[in-house]
C-alpha cells in the first residue's frame, strides 16, 4: 500500500495540510485553518495546518497526530492500515470516514 495512503484510506497526497507543507504554501494554509474551524468549531490557526502524512515521519496537524481515533486504534494494534483489521467492515470510525470519503474504502481494499 502506498505510504500516503492514511490508516483510514485517505489519500494523504490530496489533503491540503500535506500540500499546504510540502508547498510551503501560507495562503492555503490561511484557507484550510479558517475551513477546518468552521467544519469543527474550534479555532484552528495557520500554523497548525503542517503534515507530512498520517503514516509517515515528521510533523502531522494536531488532530491527526493526538485525536484521530482511527490512527491511534491503528497504532495501537500495529496495524498499517485499517484494511489489516478483521473488525474493519463493522467499524463505526471507519464508517463515519467512508461515508463521505468512497475513495478511502477502494484505497483500502484496492
Amino acid at each position: 500500500m502506498r505510504k500516503m495512503i492514511g490508516y483510514c484510506g485517505l489519500d494523504c497526497e490530496k489533503c491540503d495540510a500535506y500540500l499546504a507543507t510540502l508547498h510551503s504554501d501560507q495562503a492555503l494554509r490561511e484557507k484550510t485553518a479558517k475551513a477546518w474551524s468552521e467544519l469543527n468549531h474550534v479555532l484552528i490557526l495557520p500554523e497548525n495546518i503542517n503534515c507530512q502524512g498520517c503514516r509517515g515521519e515528521g510533523v502531522k496537524t494536531v488532530f491527526c497526530e493526538s485525536f484521530c481515533e482511527i490512527r491511534q486504534c491503528a497504532l495501537k494494534k500495529g496495524f498499517e492500515t485499517c484494511a489489516d483489521c478483521r473488525e474493519m467492515d463493522d467499524c463505526l470510525k471507519l464508517k463515519a470516514i467512508v461515508k463521505d470519503n468512497p475513495e478511502a474504502l477502494r484505497n483500502l481494499k484496492g
